[in-house]
């Protein structure tokens, strides 16, 4: 089942991610991938994530897409003008994807070519906008198009994020510029993540959470000092810093934030930053 197919039959929506090469060696990042076919819903394909230049997305998701998997394609504002961006939904689409995450992306001096000028031509509500029009069959400037894409479009939240107003002000906006679904940042705060639900339910649009695999006590110290709305408790923290083996306990932990999770949101969003090969068993033992 697709990611489309999932949202329309209101299951329990299971999606998982994976990064380009920084070269032109795809075969490992599909290989990584291909046995999460059938394991989840739908598989993100980050657009120079962390501004750290890579293969594109777009490439990547068509190579999934030859893999069986049903890709989704994360498009940032942050390199493009409006011309490109449009430019590359209709390529999207001409290839076959159907699922766009559209973000506004980190700014080029957090990655590795950090005088890189960043563009922000548009932001990510005014890029929905584009992508609804796209699909419309008119570009941004009201030209009508030959041929119009149908895109599943979806964005971003981060519901621990404080305080929360502005964000749920975002959110409201993205909805009503034609977002169907969300993926959030990293959720550990379960209690946190729940007082959000509460706040979105009135909504009606599916809330994917957010599940990082944990790596080690560093990682998290790092989230809790540098990205904001991310909250990883001391108890956690310890857990992974005192295992012997980290990747075993990594997959304990995700497996008990998914059961705390299941009954208050609409799926879930694993985030292996390349331990992809642990998605299925995480899959499995959730029950998910």
């Amino acid at each position: 089942m697709g990611l489309r197919e999932a949202i329309k039959a209101k299951k329990f929506i299971v999606t998982s991610e994976t990064a380009p090469p920084k070269g032109t060696d795809i075969f490992r990042m599909v290989e990584d991938a291909r046995p999460l076919a059938g394991k989840v819903d739908a598989v993100n394909v980050t657009d120079l994530q962390s501004a750290v230049m890579r293969l594109g997305s777009l490439a990547g998701c068509y190579m999934l897409k030859q893999a069986g998997i049903d890709p989704i394609f994360q498009l940032t504002c942050r390199d493009r003008n409006r011309l490109a961006l449009s430019s590359d939904l209709l390529s999207a689409s001409a290839l076959g994807i159907g699922n766009v995450l559209i973000l506004t992306g980190d700014h080029p001096a957090s990655g590795d070519h950090p005088g890189a000028k960043p563009v922000f031509d548009l932001d990510a509500v005014q890029l929905l906008n584009v992508a609804r029009g796209l699909c419309q069959g008119r570009d941004m400037s009201g030209n009508k198009l030959n041929g119009k894409p149908d895109f599943c479009l979806g964005a971003v939240v981060n519901p621990c994020a404080e305080p929360i107003e502005p964000e749920l002000i975002k959110m409201r906006k993205k909805i009503d510029s034609g977002a169907q679904f969300f993926q959030t940042q990293a959720v550990f705060d379960v209690e946190r993540f729940g007082l959000f639900m509460d706040k979105v339910s009135k909504y009606n649009v599916p809330v994917i959470a957010g599940i990082v695999l944990l790596k080690s006590a560093k990682m998290a110290l790092y989230m809790n000092d540098n990205v904001a709305g991310i909250y990883v408790p001391k108890a956690l923290i310890e857990r992974i810093d005192t295992a012997a083996d980290k990747q075993k306990e990594s997959v304990g932990i995700a497996c008990g934030l998914i059961g705390r999770l299941k009954n208050i949101c609409d799926g879930v969003h694993i985030m292996p930053i390349g331990w992809e090969r642990l998605v299925p068993d995480i899959v499995d033992r959730a029950g998910i």
